[in-house]
C-alpha cells in the first residue's frame, strides 16, 4: 500500500464513530466553546512542568522586569523566542515600549529572585546583581542559567496575555541546573 492509497483510505472514514462535536467541526460547523473553570484549567495545566526565567529591560527610568514561565523558542532560522506577559503586568508596558528585552533562564538557586519579580510594586532590582547585556544593555542577573536578549519584532493577542516574539540578538549559557515550576510550587531538576 502506498502513502496515496493511506490517503484514499483516510477520506473512506464514516462520521459514525465520531461525537456529535467532531461530526458537526467535520461539516464546518461551528465548535462550540464549553465553560472552563479558572481553577480547573490552573490545576490541570500546573501539571506540565516548566523553566523559570525572569524578563528585563532599561529604559530612561532605570530596569524593569517580571517573572516570566511563559518562555518558549520559537524559530532557529530567524533565530526567535516568544515570551507571553500578563496583560495587568506593571512591567511589561515599559518592556514594550522599549522594544528590547532580555529573557534570563534562572538556576536552581534563585527561587527567590524568581519570587522578588513576581512581585507587584516592589523595587525588584534592590540588592539584585546584574550587568548590561551586551547588544541591547537589558539587564542580565548575575547567576542566570542562561541570557537570552532580543528585540521586539511582534506583538499578537493571547486572552488576558500578550504573545510577544522576540528576535534574538545574543545569547550565552552556562553550566548548572534550572528552576523549574510544577503544580504551584518550584523544584530541582538531576540530569
Amino acid at each position: 500500500m502506498t502513502d496515496l492509497d493511506d490517503a484514499d483510505a483516510a477520506s473512506d472514514v464514516t462520521p459514525e464513530g465520531m461525537s456529535p462535536v467532531a461530526r458537526e467541526a467535520a461539516s464546518g460547523g461551528s465548535v462550540p466553546s464549553p465553560a472552563i473553570a479558572p481553577e480547573h484549567y490552573r490545576a490541570t495545566l500546573g501539571h506540565f512542568c516548566t523553566g523559570v526565567t525572569v524578563v528585563t529591560s532599561a529604559d530612561g527610568e532605570g530596569p524593569t522586569g517580571f517573572t516570566c514561565q511563559s518562555f518558549s523558542a520559537l524559530s532557529l532560522d530567524p533565530p526567535l523566542v516568544l515570551i507571553c506577559p500578563g496583560r495587568a503586568s506593571s512591567s511589561w508596558p515599559r518592556i514594550e515600549a522599549a522594544g528590547i528585552f532580555s529573557v534570563n533562564v534562572l538556576a536552581e538557586d534563585q527561587e527567590e529572585l524568581c519570587r522578588g519579580f513576581a512581585m507587584k510594586g516592589a523595587d525588584k532590582f534592590s540588592g539584585v546583581g546584574w550587568e548590561p547585556g551586551p547588544f541591547t544593555g537589558s539587564p542580565v542577573l548575575q547567576g542566570a542559567l542562561a541570557w537570552i536578549e532580543c528585540r521586539l519584532e511582534g506583538l499578537h493577542d493571547g486572552g488576558d496575555h500578550v504573545i510577544a516574539v522576540g528576535r534574538v540578538l545574543d545569547l550565552k549559557a552556562r553550566e548548572g541546573r534550572p528552576l523549574l515550576f510544577f503544580r504551584g510550587g518550584y523544584g530541582r531538576f538531576d540530569v
